[in-house]
């Protein structure tokens, strides 16, 4: 059974770094267009970041310069590295894994930037 799983989440203060992983259990990892999504209170789920199989990568323009999405295909892991976190990145983290065929997500993780 294909699985996606999100880890690293939690509370932090304003302008301090949360790093999130998602492992996924699919067979051809590498093939996957992987992404991060987030979803507020009240808001639609948006993109935040991806990168394709071929390492190239996007993010929306509020987390330019502050977050890093990367992969590691031996280890079918996709990880966003946040930095200088505002309270407005506050939110339930979702990794997704997208093929032409297939469109699978995880459960989300909480991300929390207050003081």
């Amino acid at each position: 059974q294909v699985q996606i799983v999100e880890s690293g989440g939690g509370w932090v203060q304003p302008g301090g770094s949360l790093r999130l992983s998602c492992t996924a259990s699919i067979t051809i990892f590498s093939m996957y267009t992987m992404g991060w999504y987030r979803q507020a209170p009240g808001k639609q789920r948006e993109l935040v970041a991806r990168i394709t199989s071929g390492g190239s990568t996007n993010y929306t323009d509020s987390v330019k310069g502050r977050f890093t999405i990367s992969r590691d295909n031996a280890k079918n892991t996709v990880y966003l590295q946040m930095n200088s976190l505002k309270p407005e990145d506050t939110a339930v983290y979702y990794c997704n894994a997208r093929t032409f065929s297939r469109n699978l997500w995880g459960q989300g993780t909480q991300v929390t930037v207050s003081s």
